[in-house]
């Protein structure tokens, strides 16, 4: 992205970029700004130009794109203040801590309520997450997670690890290391079952 000026991208061995930087850009254009919607709205099964009301947390997703286009590229205090006002507004009342340059495109929140991201892990295209989610940190940062990941109800993701790709993590795991292939992951120490991952995700 024309944005990242100076940043080196690298593609590492779990299949998706990680960006070397303290602190990633992820909408920076206007054509990006529509493009994450766009993905997000698909990812929801939804029709953004009829889905004004109804719909809290399509408007919640709506509404961080939002306040990331105005973080990242706004000059004016004013237009960042009133897009994150309207962000945590929604954020707080759907029960949601999630940061701004954390999430891909494409990004499916199933259902509101106690869903907890730290600012420091960073996840790829197409997430499908469910509630009572916890994608947290330790003394050597946060996860970095693949694209087309599944992550099912009460799942905890903590630590500098890294999540493939295509990976399906299974409800109430306890996920403290990396899976480095497509995997479903399961257990508390969460491991893998088996290699199929995302059922939902076809790579061919």
């Amino acid at each position: 992205m024309e944005c990242l000026n100076g940043v080196t991208i690298e593609e590492s061995k779990y299949d998706f970029i990680l960006i070397k930087r303290g602190k990633e850009e992820m909408v920076c254009s206007k054509d990006e700004l529509r493009q994450y919607i766009e993905m997000d709205a698909e990812a929801l099964e939804i029709n953004p130009k009829k889905c004004f009301w109804g719909n809290e947390v399509w408007r919640f997703q709506k509404s961080l794109r939002l306040y990331e286009y105005a973080l990242n590229t706004h000059k004016s205090k004013l237009v960042k203040l009133y897009r994150k006002v309207i962000y945590r507004y929604w954020m707080m009342k759907l029960g949601f801590v999630i940061p701004p340059n954390v999430f891909g495109g494409g990004l499916r929140i199933n259902h509101f309520g106690n869903i907890v991201v730290n600012s420091e892990a960073k996840i790829g295209e197409w997430c499908d997450i469910h509630q009572g989610v916890n994608i947290g940190t330790d003394f050597e940062g946060g996860p970095k997670i693949g694209d087309h990941v599944w992550i099912g109800p009460g799942a905890k993701l903590y630590g500098n690890i890294r999540i493939a790709s295509g990976c399906a993590i299974g409800a109430n795991a306890v996920v403290n290391k990396s899976f480095n292939e497509r995997a479903t992951i399961v257990g508390v120490p969460a491991y893998a079952i088996n290699s199929k991952g995302n059922c939902y995700y076809d790579e061919s």
